[in-house]
């Protein structure tokens, strides 16, 4: 991957998107890479909006319970408390991310800032559970616009290079930091002021955020305006709204609801179909040449798997700690507590490993560590655990740092400004449907051996930590493949 120092403009926001231009570049390598006091303000405000999603994916987890109590939901449709916000968060990302290239991804930010904003004091004020389920759902169509214009705005506003890679790596500890202090800030809230609070939280987050971004951001877009590409709009829109739905349905119900089956299948055929309409388009949703690049498909490959699998780890502790060892919800939040913190500096340190191993080792070394700490965590037992799932939790979290930052790198490089639309949709979409499947999908595996073991008259602790471990396997398993597979990719295109 070649690397570049390049500067931001010392006064502007976001610079129009312009071809990199070859017979600029020994120039650009010797611009100065630090970062002006004003690119300071937007990687700021980038990283907050960034941060609030982020948060929002984990803030309720620990508060199922209590929320369903007050709003009378039951058990079963607690489900529908994540599975509401995931679907169009999942679902309307790379249309999303196109429809900022063609009206301005400031515009488009803007937009999706205010409407999760909006939705977050809806959601924060629910008398019913409808209310509450439209709330999550206008949240989660607000964030399919706020990640890939935010991603875009980002990498329009810091050049490949330096700059770029340190941005990159602060927006990635943030985003991973989000996740995690949700799942602390989660139990302290509710145990402390309600449910409605944590929501809240995102209200109040969200309007500091919508203040600033008109001062700092000036608009963004391509020379050109691409078209809309309706069919692979549809078909990939429909394809995702399908298969989140179908896993997340799974993973409370069982694979074997006619339901699940159908959706499973008309969400494979919508993907396969897309790539079909995507081939013959004129200007299409996602660039197939694009994904041909090694370093885009590679990269985000790996991205997805990271995002899904470190997800996954966290959802199964956190059934670990309070199911098995009966830790409550502020106790377990204490725990990724300190995951949060080595993640944060695992972050920063990054951009240097990265500098010093190049992207391709550094994101190897980070899979292979998130993969070898999570098998760890296979020890764990029924009466004792708790110090080694935070050790194995928080060193594998230093990897997926890494990993994190080292993707979004080796994704974007070496893709021009006019199509930084195409290639952060991607990363994004790796990221948001990373953390929307990977949940869902272990832990149906992981239900459905504890139901086995059940059956077959196995206590409900010994159920639940045979579940649990088979999911941890699985996910240690998929990381270290993926790993070697990007790997093999990536060597050969360094060959080329």
């Amino acid at each position: 991957m070649p690397i570049t120092d390049t500067a931001v403009a010392p006064d502007t926001a976001v610079a129009p998107d312009t071809p990199t231009d070859a017979a600029t570049a020994p120039a650009a390598a010797t611009a100065d890479a630090r970062m002006t006091p004003r690119a300071k303000l937007i990687l700021l405000l980038l990283c907050g909006a960034q941060f609030i999603i982020a948060l929002d994916f984990s803030i309720l987890n620990v508060a199922l319970p209590v929320l369903g109590r007050d709003l009378g939901m039951g058990q079963a449709d607690l489900q529908w408390a994540v599975t509401s916000f995931a679907l169009p968060s999942g679902g309307f990302l790379l249309l999303s991310g196109r429809i900022a290239d063609l009206y301005g991804r400031r515009r488009l930010f803007l937009i999706g800032l205010g409407l999760f904003t909006a939705a977050s004091v809806l959601t924060a004020l629910a008398w019913s559970p409808a209310v509450f389920l439209a709330g999550r759902a206008l949240q989660g169509l607000g964030a399919a616009v706020i990640v890939p214009t935010g991603m875009s705005l980002l990498t329009t506003t810091f050049a490949e290079g330096p700059q770029r890679e340190r941005a990159l790596g602060i927006s990635g500890t943030v985003l991973s930091m989000g996740f995690t202090i949700g799942m602390v800030l989660g139990g302290v809230m509710t145990d402390a002021l309600g449910w409605r609070s944590t929501m809240g939280l995102l209200s109040v987050t969200g309007v500091a955020v919508l203040a600033a971004a008109p001062l700092l951001l000036t608009e963004s877009r391509p020379p050109e305006r691409p078209r809309i590409d309706v069919p692979g709009a549809v078909t990939v829109t429909g394809g995702l709204l399908s298969l989140i739905y179908a896993l997340s349905t799974a993973a409370e119900q069982g694979f074997g609801r006619p339901d699940v089956l159908v959706t499973l299948i008309v969400g494979a055929g919508l993907l396969a179909a897309f790539v079909r309409v995507e081939s013959r388009a004129e200007q299409p949703l996602v660039s197939l040449p694009m994904l041909r690049r090694r370093t885009v498909a590679w990269g985000n490959l790996a991205g997805l798997m990271t995002f899904a699998m470190m997800s996954a780890v966290i959802f199964l502790l956190t059934l670990y700690l309070q199911e098995v060892l009966r830790l409550s919800a502020f106790h377990t939040g204490l725990v990724f507590g300190v995951q949060g913190v080595v993640s944060a500096c695992a972050g920063l340190v990054a951009p240097k490993v990265i500098g010093r191993l190049g992207a391709r080792r550094t994101l190897l070394t980070g899979l292979l560590l998130q993969a070898g700490f999570t098998a760890a965590l296979l020890g764990l037992g029924t009466g004792t655990g708790m110090w080694l799932a935070l050790t194995g939790v928080t060193l594998a979290s230093l990897g997926h740092l890494w990993a994190i930052i080292a993707y979004g790198v080796t994704a974007t490089s070496g893709v021009p400004d006019a199509e930084q639309g195409l290639a952060t949709g991607l990363v994004t979409s790796s990221q948001q449907v990373g953390l929307t499947v990977g949940i869902p999908l272990l832990s149906a595996v992981a239900s459905a051996h504890i139901a086995a073991l059940r059956a077959d008259g196995s206590g409900f602790a010994e159920a639940t930590l045979g579940g649990i471990k088979l999911g941890l396997g699985l996910d240690a398993a998929l990381v270290a493949v993926v790993a070697l597979l990007v790997t093999a990719g990536l060597r050969t295109t360094r060959r080329r």
